[in-house]
């Protein structure tokens, strides 16, 4: 009898055990589905450019002071340290990573472990499209690409290739490059403009970024976000260039920009019509820094057209930080009253807003087209 009840009690235990394992081995299986399905849910965020993106890279490079900014006072506000970036605080990407449920995207160059799910930052400042600008002080875009090729070949070995693949495809790819390529010419003894039509300056600088779009295409890339050029006449350090305009804008530059941005549209246009699935999002840059130049109060500034942090005429002189040619430098105490942090640069005030429109905003009013950032990260 004793034995009877003891096999009986025996069995139940197994059945007890059995039943667990079963309940056990269903939720390792529900769990492992979920982080699957997590993972493919998941959109990392490449971005490409200059010091309107650069979260750091050129504090990496064999470069000069012009080209970084890992000294006080940039990153004074946020981060209370300088990080590199050309600001008081974060930039655009910063903000659009945030909104996309993402951590602060790292620079590429940046020491220590990479890990790339999340995406990276390859930006560099005072990059051009071309790479003959500012040519070994920067990372020029195709270097930037080649960096590019070298994360994807890096998760291509972590994730497997069909994984990779999905994690590309669903990726945002952002740029703000152009810019230096205008600039550098006022900036420098080059003589480009002398040897090309405004024009075909701008075709060759239009077909550099088009080469590197479609390359990105080619690998998986399908959903690319884009910052037009600002008026860079406008901008502090170009308003001083020469003394006798008494600090207008330096229409020169100006109209460069206003031919860039309308190819740039026109690209953008015509390769949603020749490549399947090409999907994008551009913010009028330009049309939004005009505005706030010239009604700083509509937007909450005081100050629309000189720098927070400089010296000279609307301290257009770069000189922030006192770590450049010119020493001398004045900084404001408040730089959310300021559209431009430098002589060349945005507030972080600014940033967020533009961020705000790239991420909600996709119509006219909101000069972001024809998708907003939001749209291209929520989509499959």
């Amino acid at each position: 009898m004793v034995r009877n009840m003891s096999s009986t009690a025996m069995a139940r235990t197994r059945s007890r055990s059995f039943v667990f394992l079963v309940l056990f081995l269903h939720l390792l299986l529900l769990l492992s589905t979920g982080s699957v399905h997590s993972r493919k849910q998941h959109v990392a965020l490449f971005i490409f450019g200059d010091s309107f993106l650069d979260a750091g890279n050129n504090n990496y490079i064999n470069t000069t002071t012009l080209d970084q900014a890992n000294f006080w006072p940039y990153g004074e506000t946020y981060f209370k340290f300088p990080t590199g970036r050309f600001s008081d605080g974060r930039l655009v990407s910063d903000f659009i990573a945030e909104y996309a449920e993402l951590p602060l995207i790292p620079p590429f160059l940046q020491p220590g472990n990479p890990q790339y799910y999340n995406g990276v930052n390859f930006a560099s400042a005072g990059a051009g499209a071309l790479v003959e600008t500012f040519q070994g002080e920067v990372i020029d875009l195709k270097t930037q690409l080649s960096y590019y090729k070298k994360v994807e070949t890096w998760l291509r070995h972590k994730l497997g290739n069909d994984e990779a693949k999905m994690t590309l495809s669903r990726a945002v790819y952002l740029f703000s490059i152009g810019s230096n390529d205008y600039l550098s010419p006022f900036l420098t003894n080059s003589t480009v403009l002398n040897s090309y039509s405004k024009s075909e300056y701008v075709g060759i600088v239009i077909g550099n970024l088009t080469a590197v779009i479609k390359d990105i295409y080619k690998r998986g890339g399908r959903k690319f976000g884009f910052i037009n050029l600002p008026p860079l006449g406008c901008l502090p350090g170009m308003r001083i260039i020469k003394p006798e305009n008494n600090g207008s804008c330096l229409e020169e530059a100006s109209s460069l920009a206003k031919l860039h941005n309308r190819a740039l549209s026109m690209l953008l246009r015509k390769l949603e019509r020749q490549l399947k699935g090409f999907r994008y999002s551009i913010l009028n840059f330009n049309i939004n820094l005009r505005q706030r130049m010239n009604h700083p109060s509509k937007y909450g500034f005081k100050e629309g057209k000189g720098a927070c942090c400089g010296t000279g005429k609307v301290r257009g002189v770069f000189s922030c930080g006192g770590k450049r040619l010119v020493k001398e430098f004045q900084l404001c105490k408040n730089p959310n009253q300021y559209v431009f942090w430098d002589s060349y640069h945005l507030t972080e005030r600014l940033h967020k807003q533009l961020a705000d429109q790239m991420w909600n905003g996709a119509s006219k009013a909101n000069h972001v087209g024809p998708h907003n950032l939001r749209d291209l990260f929520q989509s499959l």
